[in-house]
């Protein structure tokens, strides 16, 4: 069914919003007649996004941009405020920032700490600002936070992403069940993208690989799952579909229920069994 938030003169606000996902989530918002505010870092890049948005909203007067550092609360308060101000308020709430820089156990704890500030707290923080306003408020409303894959299968590499996402995953489903409870009308959803080609995992490169998802077939598949009330939007990309998706997920779960060793897809000694529980599927 259509979605009562995402329309013509509600408001919608997304932080990490100035490219990618972010942007893609923005601009379709702008298109459904929302008023749209996205939040970033790089006065350069929101200088090209809002010409963007204003394109796409067809009045300039309906588009806001903001710099904010979410890891900053008080950046986050000064943001509510002036959407309150000039916007009268919040309807869907897109916690979309985040970093991926690479990390290591034993790197320095100041990129660990920058990692879970942006990515988890930026969250937690975009969630505690928003959502007493928006409840007030009384219309229907969303609120979306990015996960990501690597916080639910948790593949070795980059653990204090993966520590990141495993806690939006945990704050999200705590959201989601907090709000029900209440017996509001706002709704918590957990966007989980596939592999998507924005600037965050470009690495270099300047051409879409071919596996890879644009942020406009994300967002609409985004959309899609929202309308039909899905709490985990499980993104599939061009390599990886939903089933095998479906079979990592349950192998990791399984790690744990069978008391294998930790990541034991990637331990070799589980290398057949692991081939074999897919082909299962």
């Amino acid at each position: 069914m259509p979605l009562e938030a995402m329309s013509p003169n509600h408001v919608a606000v997304v932080t990490g919003g100035a490219s990618g996902i972010g942007l893609a989530a923005a601009l379709r918002f702008a298109q459904a007649g929302m008023k749209v505010c996205i939040a970033d870092i790089g006065a350069e890049r929101l200088r090209e996004a809002e010409l963007k948005l204003s394109s796409a909203a067809g009045n300039a007067a309906d588009v806001m941009t903001a710099t904010v550092d979410v890891s900053r609360v008080e950046q986050l308060q000064e943001l509510q405020h002036a959407v309150q101000k000039r916007f009268g308020g919040t309807d869907i709430l897109m916690n979309n920032a985040g970093i991926q820089p690479g990390s290591q156990i034993f790197g320095p704890a100041e990129s660990w700490q920058r990692i879970l500030n942006v990515n988890l707290w930026g969250i937690i923080n975009g969630t505690q600002v928003f959502a007493a306003a928006m409840i007030e408020r009384g219309r229907p409303g969303l609120i979306i936070n990015t996960g990501s894959k690597q916080g639910i299968t948790t593949p070795p590499g980059d653990p204090a992403y993966n520590v990141s996402k495993a806690g939006v995953k945990a704050f999200t489903e705590a959201l989601a069940h907090e709000l029900r409870s209440m017996g509001r009308r706002i709704t918590a959803h957990l966007l989980i993208p596939g592999f998507v080609f924005t600037g965050l995992t470009a690495r270099g490169r300047t051409e879409k690989p071919p596996g890879a998802w644009t942020p406009e077939q994300t967002v609409d598949f985004m959309v899609e799952r929202l309308e039909a009330g899905d709490f985990y939007i499980l993104c599939p990309d061009n390599d990886v579909p939903r089933k095998l998706d479906e079979r990592r997920i349950l192998w990791a779960a399984g790690d744990i229920v069978e008391n294998r060793p930790a990541l034991s897809r990637w331990h070799p000694d589980y290398a057949e069994a692991f081939a074999a529980f897919v082909k299962k599927g």
